[in-house]
């Protein structure tokens, strides 16, 4: 028992880092379900971690804040090369999405192709290594969710497309590299699908509930079962996202509206 104590506490740090990128990305997987750009996540997040592996090639550390630059830079631009998509492009912007996902992820295989150590690299930025975040990525991460918060509790209704692509690149470059794509990933659009059934009032709540109970359960279980962190986190949350998704009324109800 005092074992399992002792691993519980190491367990802290992944666990405030999870829900620093649920408080943002809860909200933030409303809007992209709403928009119907579902995969857009993927793509920032394999773009932000383009600009990190460019950065790391070139000879930068990968905690300083060239690195960092570079993969804010990397994202935004592939954000607002999206916003120009969405603008002229409209019919195909999903599409688009999926093309700049793969040209991300080929473009990480070739700068890493002579690298004894890409693979296990690769590994590491989709799978994450949310039991190794630091504590200066954690106060970091805290900085910019509470930024976030305030901006779009405040102001998201006057950010527009270009603001929303922005503000999005920014909080995926941040949490890809506390949890790495699959967990950006399930974080944004999991919740989203788990809720939108539901009252409008009520799913933000839901999905933030649904979050603090996935990456506590999953992090406990991961303990138990010596299984990876990341992936035990995913099932938790699919699981219980159904369980959720089936307690709604009945009805059809289009993402981004209210439940009759």
């Amino acid at each position: 028992m005092s074992n399992f104590a002792v691993d519980l506490s190491i367990l802290w740090p992944a666990l405030i880092a999870g829900l620093l990128v649920m408080l943002s990305h809860v909200p933030l997987g409303q809007q992209v379900l709403k928009r119907g750009i579902v995969f857009i996540d993927l793509a920032i997040a394999q773009v932000a971690a383009l600009g990190v592996i460019a950065a790391h090639t070139l000879g930068h550390e990968l905690s300083g804040w060239t690195t960092q630059l570079a993969a804010v830079a990397a994202a935004l631009a592939g954000s607002l090369l999206l916003t120009w998509t969405e603008r002229r492009r409209p019919e195909v912007q999903e599409a688009l999405i999926g093309i700049l996902f793969v040209l991300a992820s080929t473009a990480q295989i070739l700068l890493l192709a002579n690298n004894p150590h890409g693979g296990e690299y690769l590994k590491d930025l989709l799978a994450g290594q949310i039991l190794w975040v630091g504590n200066d990525q954690l106060i970091r991460a805290a900085v910019v969710t509470a930024l976030f918060l305030a901006v779009w509790f405040r102001w998201r209704e006057r950010l527009g497309r270009i603001g929303f692509y922005v503000i999005f690149a920014v909080m995926v470059t941040m949490s890809v590299q506390l949890v790495g794509v699959y967990l950006v990933f399930t974080t944004l659009i999991v919740p989203a699908v788990a809720t939108y059934r539901h009252a409008a009032a009520r799913q933000l709540a839901l999905g933030y509930a649904l979050g603090v109970a996935s990456y506590a359960l999953g992090l406990a279980m991961s303990v138990v079962t010596d299984l990876p962190s990341s992936a035990v986190i995913v099932w938790c949350m699919a699981l219980l996202a159904i369980a959720l998704h089936l307690t709604a009324r009945n009805g059809i109800v289009q993402p981004g509206s209210t439940s009759s």
